[in-house]
């Protein structure tokens, strides 16, 4: 299963973070964190210093210190609480989504199903299960109950013969 992309404020608001933990840290250390190239950290702190999120001091030749301003703590502020309203989104729609396919399988006469993903998405899923009293199957049974599969960040439910 793919997990969902970073949405671009995620980045943003990553940047922020590690920014405020370490002024110290490099462009390099960002772009390893984050997952991208050192030249695309390099134009997000551009973007954030022509905002007023980010002023930098350089200490040597080759050596930058990196402070966020009070605006920049405001960004940060608003970013945390934007990322947090889209993951508690993306949670509610995969447990309804969840919850639609449990009603199939046990509408099929199933009351075990297999999930066939790891991560944050299947993990949901699982709760799901519990909560609706649908048990996870065992590694051998796995050919005969329902799976749900992940195509993009939909579901989707195979329901085998009886």
């Amino acid at each position: 299963m793919a997990e969902p992309k970073p949405i671009p404020l995620e980045h943003d608001l990553q940047l922020l973070e590690t920014i405020e933990q370490n002024p110290n840290v490099t462009q390099a250390d960002l772009a390893a964190q984050l997952g991208i190239a050192v030249g695309t950290v390099n134009w997000y702190i551009k973007r954030m210093m022509s905002k007023g999120y980010v002023k930098i001091r350089q200490l040597e030749r080759r050596r930058l210190l990196y402070l966020i301003t009070p605006r920049g703590i405001l960004r940060k502020s608003k970013l945390g609480i934007a990322y947090l309203k889209v993951s508690m989104q993306l949670y509610r729609e995969t447990r309804i989504q969840a919850t639609q396919l449990l009603k199939r399988a046990r509408a099929a006469g199933f009351d075990e199903i297999s999930i066939q993903a790891d991560g944050d998405l299947a993990e949901i899923c699982r709760l799901t299960c519990l909560e609706q009293g649908i048990s996870l199957a065992k590694s051998t049974r796995k050919n005969i109950v329902p799976r749900i599969s992940w195509v993009g960040m939909r579901m989707k439910l195979e329901i085998p013969e009886k």
